[in-house]
């Protein structure tokens, strides 16, 4: 299976896996180093690591776009479940298996 990375600016970075778009941290607006628009990028799948705004950024607006779910820990999925979200919460020692691994 191949996988392409990419750097989209601070803190953001896309993975495309077994036909899966992965966002991490998507930061596009009010980003200066933003290589895209949070309205130009696929996702299936958004992983928040935590919910500092610069890394939070534009993850309420692509999941509405795209329909993607959102995994992050317990707090942040559950704050985002709220506003209508999809989401997954996941925390360090647990395990599930998603579609792209």
């Amino acid at each position: 299976m191949g996988f392409k990375f990419t750097w989209y600016g601070h803190a953001t970075l896309g993975l495309e896996t077994g036909g899966y778009h992965i966002l991490i941290d998507p930061f596009f607006s009010g980003n200066p180093t933003a290589a895209a628009k949070a309205e130009e990028v696929p996702a299936d799948f958004i992983l928040v690591t935590h919910g500092h705004g610069d890394h939070i950024g534009d993850t309420e607006a692509i999941a509405a776009r795209t329909g993607a779910l959102v995994i992050s820990n317990a707090e942040i999925s559950g704050w985002l479940r709220k506003k209508g979200v999809k989401t997954h919460g996941q925390h360090l020692g647990g395990g599930f298996h998603h579609p792209f691994g």
